[in-house]
């Protein structure tokens, strides 16, 4: 792949000049808080849509900041006296982090913009210019080898990953290195791939900018940079998954049919996993006339692993080829390339009888159970981010339930998750609510049904007594055979550890 068209990026070799580079943006409040007061929610929320007229009019001032929110994130030259006094400009120069254009001015060769870290960390994420903000925004079209910074999937992935302290953390497809950057703040050792050379570059500069250790680059395509003997504690990929007719777009397009290149990552990540390790991808898939989607997704799962995969939105393959069609930019092009395009991918999806395609997330953790735990479910409704003690504690649990029977269950102590609230349903005036709901107010925000029974088990449930005893209790206030009670009842308790409502206190 040729890249010739692009602009030539800062050098990667130049660690002094970067490391001063960090300190003079910073001291000018160069930072995602500094952003957000210099423009103003509606101004920094316009950004996300690549809009950037807003940006341009809060920065008309003369401050320092102003100067370079338009310099490293607006793209605008500005005159090197402005920046004399804030920036090693020459430097800068030399390195290749700026250019000088007509006139006394200067340029940005690469988008820098700040981000801030889990902790309260001041970050910059570098990609390719006019890439920074709202994802492609049609800039796809100009170069495939394109760089792009940080978008929805990008903060969805880093949301819901497990952040434990682990030996070795795995970026399949790192692009501009968002996901290494959060890895290498857990991880001792990182190592991030990318088909993209100038991908593996621009991931140096974001790491190199941030502050955070270099990581191991390795250039090809997923596992193929990794060695047999190489495994890993955690695998994180927000790989090119869009399903298209051809892989016009290597920021997005696998190049393999339908979603065979999803279907490969989750399915070689088993082997590249070591013992409770965790593999977390966002990926589309396929809905098939005559396939049901979830049993799909199910024969990805590499045995020895626990899966949950969660699909979030589902769109008909004319959404589908609408989206990704604007996304490159293509719907400004001629119309007749346009409705060409588009008929290629109706064309395509009709030859593999695909009427739809599912978005989600796939999270596995390598158990080497006897009988792994595959849950695929739909969840389109809002959660809480960041998610990734969610998704442990949801594996977590999964291992609770499995080494204990009903007989084990009833003997346990539970206590009540927090922020659950309760909800009862029915006619005003009537003497017994129609149902009840149990709904959380953070993380996945699940709401389940119960019986007055299930109710009033979650509502006692302190840590104090065990389930068999808070049963009894129950089946003595309602009337009820309490071994019958206890015959029927393991089941809900089982859903309610299972959707995280309850947890064991011992």
């Amino acid at each position: 792949m040729s890249n010739s068209s692009l602009a030539p990026l800062p050098s990667s070799d130049r660690t002094d000049v970067t490391a001063r580079l960090r300190v003079a943006l910073l001291g000018a409040s160069f930072s995602a808080d500094g952003l957000l007061d210099l423009l103003g929610a509606p101004a920094y929320a316009a950004l996300a849509r690549s809009e950037t007229v807003p940006a341009l009019r809060a920065t008309r001032g003369d401050s320092p900041l102003e100067a370079l929110v338009r310099l490293f994130l607006l793209q605008q030259p500005v005159p090197h006296a402005r920046v004399a006094d804030v920036l090693p400009v020459a430097d800068c120069l030399e390195s290749g982090w700026l250019t000088r254009t007509g006139g006394d001015e200067v340029a940005a060769t690469v988008d820098v913009r700040p981000y801030g870290g889990p902790g309260g960390e001041d970050w910059f994420i570098v990609s390719d210019l006019g890439c920074a903000v709202g994802g492609a925004g049609g800039i796809g079209s100009r170069d495939e080898g394109v760089v792009l910074g940080v978008g929805g999937a990008s903060t969805t992935l880093a949301g819901i990953t497990v952040r434990t302290p682990v030996g070795s953390a795995l970026d399949l497809g790192t692009g501009s290195g968002i996901q290494a950057l959060h890895a290498a703040q857990h991880a001792t050792r990182v190592t991030a791939t990318d088909l993209n050379p100038r991908a593996l570059h621009i991931t140096a500069l974001t790491l190199a900018l941030s502050g955070a250790p270099a990581a191991d680059l390795r250039e090809g395509s997923l596992f193929e940079p990794i060695a047999d003997d190489e495994s890993y504690d955690l695998i994180v990929s927000n790989p090119p998954f869009v399903i298209s007719p051809g892989a016009r777009l290597t920021y997005r397009d696998g190049g393999m049919g339908g979603d065979d290149l999803c279907r490969t990552l989750v399915q070689e990540a088993g082997d590249r996993l070591n013992d409770g390790g965790y593999a977390q991808f966002l990926a589309n898939w396929q809905h098939v006339e005559g396939e049901d989607w979830q049993d799909r997704l199910r024969s990805w799962v590499p045995r020895g692993c626990d899966a949950w995969i969660v699909q979030r939105e589902v769109q008909d393959v004319t959404q589908y080829a609408e989206l990704w069609l604007r996304d490159a930019g293509d719907h400004r092009s001629d119309p007749v390339e346009y409705q060409a395009r588009y008929d290629a991918w109706l064309d395509e999806f009709e030859a593999r009888k695909v009427k739809s395609v599912g978005f989600g997330w796939i999270s596995l953790r390598k158990s080497a159970a006897a009988q792994p735990s595959v849950v695929v479910e739909e969840w389109p409704h809002p959660v809480e981010q960041p998610l990734g003690d969610t998704v442990r504690a949801h594996f977590d649990r999964v291992d609770y339930l499995r080494a204990h029977d009903d007989a084990a269950l009833l003997a346990g102590h539970f206590r009540l998750a927090g922020e659950i609230v309760q909800e009862q349903v029915g006619l005003p005036g009537a003497e017994d609510p129609e149902h009840v709901v149990l709904r959380q107010h953070r993380g996945m925000r699940r709401a389940t049904k119960v019986d007055t029974v299930g109710a009033g088990f979650a509502g006692v449930c302190d840590g104090t007594l065990s389930a068999g005893r808070i049963l009894d209790a129950i089946a003595q206030l309602v009337g009820e055979d309490p071994v019958l009670l206890r015959d029927r009842t393991p089941s809900q308790i089982r859903l309610l550890v299972e959707q995280g409502f309850i947890e064991p206190a011992r």
